[in-house]
């Protein structure tokens, strides 16, 4: 009943990655951390349901409160802390759920990350041991070096640190039977030389996508009164204020390398005039987050609807 009520409608189904999405609209990282309602999101009619950020080890997270409304922005804030039960249970749970679940067609993406207590210089241990492990449950991969709340993880961006963590990924992939696309997550506030710089590095290791972009430390604009963000404290700004940076940052990639690298937006997706906005600077598949927050559940039906692309 439910799966009827908010099934997009149309022939919209998007081959990419090969793999087949029954429609271009997913969601992001940070909702469904340890893959516990992937049956509940499929019925709301996402394409693609993205878990995680998963950790080897379990974590509880910063303190509490860590996610905040602005409501006069269309924004959220939050520092979540890489909260999850840790790879080994949401591996089970995912082999779990395929077993129950067969004849399941939703695209499941696996993002990763590394322990607040793992040192950069061993990150990429981190990043192997969950690609290992959730390698024969998830569909895709991405790499998530820049979430704000994580000391020190947005270091990782730098080339060096990116070749050696992606390096090792595709190396791996390339010793299993399966291969799983993998893509990288990155942050708005980048410099240009720096995304250049990951632009390069992806066309080099020849990095199967972009996921563009995960949320800002930039409060730059908001209406939110000062005095309510100074209470809210650190975190990442996500919804609205992104959006245009995110658009930004998307047609710089498509231009850059002439379409091949595949995209996949982020921020500031709340209808289908941002969705195409999106893919008409050059993604091929778009994730609501904050979006979903806001506009409720009937949200990919309507940015379905309006799809031109």
């Amino acid at each position: 009943m439910i799966r009827s009520g908010f099934r997009a409608k149309g022939n919209i189904q998007y081959s990419i990655f090969n793999l087949l999405f029954s429609n271009k609209v997913g969601l992001g990282a940070g909702f469904d951390k340890n893959a516990k309602y992937l049956n509940e999101l499929e019925a709301l009619g996402f394409g693609f349901v993205e878990i995680g950020t998963v950790t080897p080890l379990p974590q509880a997270g910063n303190d509490k409160p860590r996610l905040f409304r602005l409501p006069k922005d269309k924004a959220l804030i939050n520092r979540m802390g890489f909260n999850n039960d840790g790879v080994e249970v949401i591996t089970e749970r995912l082999r779990k759920f395929k077993i129950q679940n067969s004849k399941f067609k939703i695209i499941i993406g696996g993002n990763i990350g590394k322990n607040k207590i793992t040192p950069n210089e061993d990150a990429w241990k981190d990043y192997e041991k969950c690609f290992i492990a959730l390698h024969p449950y998830v569909d895709y991969f991405v790499v998530n070096v820049s979430s704000p709340n994580t000391p020190g993880l947005r270091e990782l961006q730098e080339k060096d640190s990116l070749r050696r963590i992606l390096g090792q990924l595709i190396i791996k992939n390339e010793e299993l039977k399966i291969k799983r696309p993998v893509l990288l997550k990155i942050a708005p506030d980048l410099t240009m030389e720096q995304l250049d710089d990951v632009i390069e590095l992806a066309l080099e290791i020849k990095l199967d996508g972009l996921v563009a972009a995960n949320t800002t430390i930039s409060r730059d604009k908001l209406k939110t009164p000062g005095s309510r963000l100074k209470i809210i404290g650190s975190g990442g700004v996500s919804g609205a204020p992104l959006k245009n940076r995110s658009t930004e940052i998307i047609k710089h990639i498509h231009q850059k390398t002439k379409g091949q690298i595949p995209i996949i937006a982020s921020g500031g997706i709340f209808t289908g005039a941002d969705a195409n906005e999106k893919i008409n600077a050059g993604a091929s598949l778009v994730q609501v987050w904050t979006g979903f927050i806001y506009e409720g559940p009937a949200i990919v039906k309507r940015i379905c609807k309006q799809l031109k692309g």
